[in-house]
């Protein structure tokens, strides 16, 4: 089997989704968008400048092709930016795509720049959160403001993980407002209504304490994100130090590029016992064996393991920012905090504790209020809803474009399911 574009349309539309790095919450999201979708009406393709063996794997599984290409990557450097833009400009060129769908913002920048300089007939970004935020200067934020604006006029649909980034979308002029749609994440479980039971989530909690290596009478605060500037770890062990309760462990779920910074933080307060667990993949299975989950993150779109923790019947603490208040309802289905506050999360988090009638209160009505926003058949619907601008404008072409001959995306003996990696010479080859 080859990923080589077909030479003649048939009935599917072609969709290249351009992700900076398939990992994380947004690069979740993607690839369960992406495999969400009908192969009978869709054919796929992703993408990337990296990702983790997690999301890697089950594009594999499903047989879906991904197209590794280094040069995209996230920190700004122009001459790598002008080689993802060449790079991206030729991908898609090859593939003769019908939609283009970006996600965060590197991607988001250059492929819809070399998607419109390729006249693909509908471009599509998903904001999960913002390359601005309070915590930058004004005239760096000015600035990112401006290019997203400019890149809002080349976008025909613009899709916001959560209310609140849709309403800054809007309020900051970067999408026509009737460009504007809201998208919710996909989570396995969603849709369940009514409390978890009791004794299931006892046997869960006593398994993923078992799979941490945490005590089983220990009250766990825990956390899942990268380990990034933009999730704020400084100031969840912070929070952990504040409480200043020995029988507290707390816990983080993830990796980054600040692992290491932040295990020596950790390593510098031996009053606080915590326990880095790096990347895992089977984060679900995990969250039962917190009793609270904290998020000290800066700023945010709308996280997917706050959905996840509220279908495992986990009560939350997060920070005010952007669409968390989509999920978290003050004093109904959680508590928020304002970001950059550690003491106030640890006095929230220390609330829950104390009070765990409220807690479990808080959970149960967070797992009902779901409904059914966060399962994969809405994320499905509302990807098609966002395609389906396209097909006017592939019937009113003349004639209709074709893949651009003699140039495969891999050659005829790549396997779909192996991510590719792209060349000097901008041909593909198997990685």
């Amino acid at each position: 089997m080859t990923t080589d574009p077909p030479v003649s349309r048939d009935g599917r539309l072609r969709v290249a989704t351009v992700v900076t790095r398939l990992e994380g919450g947004a690069g979740a999201h993607a690839i369960r968008g992406v495999l969400a979708l009908d192969r009978e009406a869709f054919e796929p393709v992703v993408i990337t400048g990296s990702g983790c063996d997690r999301l890697l794997g089950q594009a594999a599984s499903a047989r879906l092709p991904v197209i590794l290409e280094p040069s995209l990557r996230a920190p700004i450097d122009l001459r790598s930016d002008a080689r993802a833009l060449r790079r991206l400009q030729t991908l898609l060129q090859q593939g003769g795509f019908d939609v283009v769908h970006t996600h965060c913002a590197k991607a988001g920048a250059l492929g819809r720049l070399a998607a419109r300089r390729n006249g693909v007939p509908w471009i599509v970004h998903t904001y999960h959160g913002f390359p601005f935020h309070e915590f930058q200067s004004a005239p760096r934020r000015s600035v990112y403001v401006a290019i997203e604006r400019r890149l809002g006029r080349l976008t025909d649909v613009t899709l916001c993980v959560g209310v609140g980034v849709a309403v800054e979308a809007i309020r900051r002029g970067l999408a026509a407002p009737e460009r504007v749609r809201v998208i919710g994440v996909a989570v396995d479980g969603a849709g369940a209504v009514g409390p978890v039971d009791a004794a299931a989530l006892q046997q869960a909690r006593r398994r993923a304490r078992l799979a941490l290596g945490v005590p089983i009478e220990a009250v766990v605060v825990g956390a899942v994100g990268r380990l990034t500037y933009q999730k704020a770890p400084e100031d969840f062990l912070a929070a952990l130090t504040a409480l200043g309760r020995s029988d507290v462990v707390g816990v983080w779920v993830g990796g980054g590029e600040l692992a290491d910074r932040v295990a020596s933080m950790a390593r510098s307060t031996p009053s606080v016992r915590v326990l880095l667990a790096g990347d895992r993949g089977d984060v679900p299975d995990l969250l039962p064996a917190f009793d609270v989950l904290a998020l000290s993150s800066r700023y945010e779109g709308l996280p997917t393991i706050l959905v996840e923790a509220m279908v495992s019947g986990v009560p939350v603490v997060a920070t005010a920012v952007n669409a968390v208040p989509d999920v978290v309802v003050p004093g109904e289905t959680g508590l928020l905090v304002p970001p950059g506050k550690p003491r106030l999360l640890a006095e929230a988090v220390r609330y829950l504790i104390d009070s765990p009638d409220v807690a479990a209160r808080l959970a149960t009505e967070a797992r009902a209020r779901l409904g059914t926003r966060f399962t994969e058949a809405a994320l499905r619907d509302a990807l098609v809803a966002a395609y389906a601008g396209v097909l006017p404008r592939i019937a009113n072409q003349s004639p209709p474009r074709t893949p651009a001959a003699g140039r495969p995306l891999a050659p005829a003996s790549a396997d779909p399911a192996q991510p590719l990696e792209g060349t000097g010479d901008l041909g593909m080859t198997a990685s």
